[in-house]
């Protein structure tokens, strides 16, 4: 993904950044290790350190990817290794696509305090939906494994103080 840094524009290769979390998660407002692919969680862990964090983002530039539903045993165990080691220590947020939602709830992550899952739903131009546009939390089928559904305005979702502008992630810093 080709994105601004503090220090340059249009940037692609990075694999760790610093910033504030500006995304309106738990883990908002505290400085943060961002982690670009599946890297070493040893590396992790000294990047993490070294730049005295409180939160590590998983997938950082949407680059969480697995092969197929479910991934290779390979990154199943890659995956694992980052993020159960690093939820000992830090808020760990998993940025990933809502295609991949299966994959995440078999992994169990969920089960630490601290992990926190980055559902991304990609809706290029959801402005133009109109004020009555809706969206539905839903179910695989009829009452198969949540107690109903739920849904939202697309307005009342898009509230100001959820938003985050572009702008605003202008101000990461890379580090080598």
């Amino acid at each position: 993904m080709k994105r601004d840094y503090t220090s340059s524009n249009d940037v692609t290769g990075v694999t760790y950044f610093i910033g504030t979390e500006i995304e309106h998660t738990p883990a908002y407002g505290k400085r943060t290790l961002f982690v670009v692919g599946m890297q070493d969680v040893d590396e992790v862990l000294e990047m993490a350190e070294r730049n005295e964090v409180e939160a590590i983002y998983l997938g950082a530039n949407q680059s969480f990817e697995i092969s197929g539903d479910f991934g290779t045993e390979e990154e199943q165990e890659g995956w694992d290794s980052l993020v159960k080691t690093l939820c000992k220590d830090y808020f760990v947020t998993l940025d990933f696509d809502v295609e991949l939602l299966d994959w995440i709830q078999e992994s169990g992550y969920s089960e630490y305090n601290n992990f926190i899952p980055m559902i991304s739903v990609k809706i290029p131009h959801i402005e133009t939906l109109g004020y009555n546009a809706c969206i539905k939390l839903d179910d695989t089928d009829f009452n198969a494994t949540n107690k109903g559904v739920w849904t939202h305005t697309v307005h009342d979702l898009m509230d100001r103080n959820k938003f985050t502008s572009w702008n605003q992630y202008k101000q990461d810093e890379i580090i080598e």
